[in-house]
């Protein structure tokens, strides 16, 4: 189980290393459209994705810091900044929610 659970964190961090040749793509990201997107490639809005948009916002809009200019080695460490939070989050969930159906 250890090996599996090694190979499993390095295959995440690797992934996490990675995430930067999300900078090298030409063009926009699949699915990752805001209201305006979502109108202008489809006509309209859905009206409950309209109603719940400004629910949620992200730690890291566009996986970059505030005023952090143009460098792109402050975009890449952004990106890892975002991976390792999107990995901690959903591990930390998955982790506390495995333990909770173990003990029902």
């Amino acid at each position: 189980m250890d090996k599996i659970i090694r190979n499993f964190a390095i295959g995440l961090v690797l992934l996490i290393i990675l995430a930067p040749l999300g900078l090298l793509a030409v063009g926009e990201t699949f699915g990752e459209w805001g209201n305006e997107e979502l109108k202008e490639k489809f006509g309209l809005v859905p009206e409950g994705l309209e109603k719940l948009s400004g629910l949620w916002s992200a730690p890291l809009p566009d996986y970059a810091f505030p005023d952090s200019g143009d460098s792109m080695s402050v975009a890449a460490a952004a990106y890892i900044l975002s991976a390792v939070i999107g990995v901690v989050i959903c591990g930390g969930l998955l982790y506390f929610v495995g333990k909770k159906v173990a003990k029902d």
